[in-house]
């Protein structure tokens, strides 16, 4: 097992090595040690959870021209080189394919105790201090606004408008950010997820005090 991991590595580093910074192999890396911590509070299939963790964004949509199939594709033809079984090769594009937030706004296919584990972990990665700093780092690489207090956030967005979405990154934490901590599914994913979001909501509050001068 633990050679499959070192080869799945490799080969993550490899293709991300000029990935966008927040999405690149560290966020990978984050998103895969918070898998392995939660899934040792839950009853899952390990080493479904570390491909599935690995792999996820092995070709986000959103960096591919919106094509939702390239990451399970991608994933899949790569575990086919390891000599993985059908079975968890199918399961882990599964995960791949239904476990991001915009997906959970269309028609989820699928799901399981391991793809919510590892779902929990990638949405940890996306709150608290790094969420915020990968949440302007990807504003940053779009040349979108940081914030612009004409344009107000809508979060009751349908998964086309928020694949559409060209707003400032302070309206992605009304459509997304804060509303993950509601989202989470396991125990261990709430409790991080409670603290993570605190500190956005503070510093949100900071944000606009600096904004409008009073601080």
């Amino acid at each position: 097992m633990q050679e499959l991991i070192y080869k799945t590595i490799a080969f993550v580093k490899q293709e991300l090595q000029n990935a966008e910074a927040g999405h690149d192999w560290f966020h990978i890396e984050r998103v895969w040690k918070t898998a392995k911590n939660i899934a040792a509070e839950e009853k899952v299939d390990l080493l479904v959870v570390e491909f599935a963790a690995l792999l996820h964004d092995i070709a986000d949509a959103k960096f591919h021209d919106g094509d939702e199939e390239i990451g399970p594709r991608k994933a899949g033809e790569f575990l086919k080189t390891l000599a993985v079984d059908d079975e968890t090769i199918i399961h882990v594009q599964q995960i791949i394919k239904n476990m991001s937030f915009k997906a959970s706004l269309g028609d989820v296919t699928f799901t399981s105790a391991e793809m919510l584990v590892v779902q929990d972990a990638d949405r940890l990665d996306a709150i608290g201090a790094i969420g915020i700093a990968r949440a302007f780092t990807y504003g940053g690489y779009k040349n979108r606004e940081l914030y612009n207090p004409d344009i107000k956030p809508e979060p009751n967005q349908s998964k086309e408008a928020y694949k559409k979405s060209t707003a400032p990154t302070i309206n992605h934490f009304y459509e997304k950010l804060l509303l993950l901590k509601d989202k989470m599914n396991t125990a261990t994913g709430k409790k991080l997820a409670a603290q993570r979001h605190d500190f956005m909501v503070q510093y949100l509050t900071q944000f606009y005090a600096e904004w409008n001068g009073e601080k």
